[in-house]
């Protein structure tokens, strides 16, 4: 009865240890979780393109693990692809003058203003093992073209041994002297001209493909490159629109209202 009685017991502690395993046994859920750890997303993106470049913040809100919506808020600067940078160096060695450097013919910096919604897919899970999730994003929204007049030092008696020097921006009264390299002593400060902003509103919109290292962790470690397009009303006059004022008779410089770029993007931040 006694040798009985430890059989049993024995049988209780197995059937007990088995029960016990079966129940609080750790589960591999790597291979089937598809859930969302983290709910909402905030990336700061640092894009360069083909005319300019711009800063943005990016507000998430993740609905899946492949699936992110956004709001976007984003400054930045476009340029016309005619923008040439010229500098005096020499001539400021020579005088003893402190000149800057300036792009000849530029009548407006055209600073921008995006917003807008946006969503950002993956294609793969690989985030989820420390690999590279690829997936693409595209957004879209309204644009504030801000038009900040280009000003110029000219010296309006060059070769006198006056110094009649004055900051100036472009207009039609001092056209000859603004296209003038000889008048030109450089770019004023950047900060001049702040106070006569004119705008230009607008439409843009972006795709892209996205490459995320590590989508599934809580920091956002990304890069992106596609295509961006900037439409405004009417044409952004960020030069001096020229014909015929160079050797070649068929040099023009002409403003125009679409920019489309090729942008790459670095993008940092924190998933919550």
């Amino acid at each position: 009865m006694k040798r009985l009685s430890h059989v049993m017991f024995f049988c209780f502690l197995f059937g007990l240890g088995a029960y016990a395993q079966e129940t609080f046994q750790p589960r591999n859920i790597t291979t089937d979780y598809k859930g969302i750890v983290y709910n909402k997303e905030l990336a700061f993106d640092l894009r360069i393109h083909t005319h300019g470049f711009a800063f943005s913040t990016k507000i998430g809100k993740i609905k899946t693990y492949y699936k992110t919506k956004f709001v976007f808020f984003e400054l930045g600067e476009l340029k016309h692809h005619k923008e040439v940078r010229k500098s005096f160096d020499a001539q400021a060695i020579r005088t003893g003058n402190t000149t800057r450097s300036f792009v000849f013919g530029k009548q407006n910096n055209l600073l921008v203003f995006r917003t807008g919604i946006g969503t950002k897919k993956y294609l793969s899970e690989k985030a989820r093992k420390k690999g590279l999730a690829v997936g693409y994003s595209y957004e879209f929204g309204p644009v504030l073209g801000m038009l900040k007049p280009y000003y110029l030092d000219l010296n309006f008696e060059p070769g006198t041994g006056n110094r009649n020097t004055r900051s100036e921006k472009y207009s039609p009264e001092i056209e000859a002297t603004f296209l003038d390299e000889s008048k030109i002593i450089g770019a004023s400060a950047f900060t001049k001209g702040f106070n006569e902003l004119s705008f230009i509103p607008g439409i843009h919109a972006k795709i892209g493909a996205h490459f995320d290292w590590g989508a599934f962790d809580k920091l956002v470690k990304a890069i992106e490159a596609g295509i961006m397009v900037d439409g405004f009303i009417r044409k952004a006059p960020i030069m001096v629109e020229q014909i015929g004022i160079e050797e070649e008779s068929d040099y023009s410089v002409e403003n125009k209202r679409i920019f489309l770029n090729l942008y790459l993007t670095l993008q940092l931040g924190k998933r919550r």
